[in-house]
């Protein structure tokens, strides 16, 4: 596995386990915050595949259109349209006045999140 590869991996590892870790807070809890991290991981989980296959990666997150250039790698990824869907909306807009997120959207998004990370994941053979 390349090496930039390898620090997409981490960096969506580290979205995935503050997502975790803020869903847990029952005090003050952050649930536009859970998503954002939710998006994040699987942002960058697409761009690590993408990296691996050297294609070429956008600033956009945008995870229709990530997803898009990976099932040109990754044909049988159609599976996680669905999930990918549901965590677009979560770039960092979420993090700003005017919108919000409840306890249902943050554990629908943990849950999709944790779908595309799996997926993801056994193709890197890494395990899940």
């Amino acid at each position: 596995m390349k090496q930039l590869t390898i620090e997409w991996i981490e960096k969506a590892e580290g979205a995935w386990e503050a997502a975790q870790s803020l869903y847990r807070v029952r005090k003050h809890s952050h649930y536009s915050h859970v998503c954002f991290h939710t998006q994040q991981c699987a942002e960058k989980y697409l761009k690590a595949r993408l990296q691996e296959a050297d294609v070429a990666t956008t600033k956009i997150p945008d995870l229709a259109k990530l997803l898009a250039h990976v099932l040109a790698v990754e044909p049988n990824w159609t599976i996680l349209q669905s999930s990918i869907k549901s965590l677009t909306p979560y770039t960092s807009a979420i993090l700003y006045p005017g919108q919000s997120a409840t306890k249902d959207h943050a554990k629908v998004a943990l849950a999709n999140c944790r779908d595309v990370r799996r997926v993801i994941r056994l193709a890197f053979n890494l395990p899940v």
